[in-house]
């Protein structure tokens, strides 16, 4: 397999999810949007991932940010939630209308 097609498919798998809460959709309106993302992937990969997964758009600034794990309890049950890694991606261009809401 080429290094191109392992690299195609890699950036496939950097966005997890975009997430969604009400001050992300605030930064939409800036065409700032939040995604979380792979633990090893790096500004530039996020960046291409970005511009492969919506095309039409440039992306400007990527910034990252690590979410460490938090204790959580429900009832008698104590247990920890997952940590991750959100990128917070400003695009220029066409704004990204499935993550907006509109």
């Amino acid at each position: 397999m080429s290094t191109m097609k392992q690299n195609k498919e890699r950036l496939y798998d950097i966005i997890k999810r975009p997430i969604i809460t009400e001050k992300s959709m605030t930064m939409a309106a800036l065409s700032q949007y939040t995604f979380e993302v792979a633990m090893d992937a790096t500004k530039v990969e996020i960046a291409q991932a970005i511009e492969l997964a919506f095309p039409n758009r440039k992306v400007t600034k990527v910034r990252t940010v690590y979410m460490p794990s938090h204790a959580k309890r429900v009832g008698y049950s104590v247990g920890r939630t997952q940590s991750g890694k959100k990128a917070i991606v400003t695009i220029q261009g066409d704004p990204i209308e499935e993550l907006a809401g509109v």
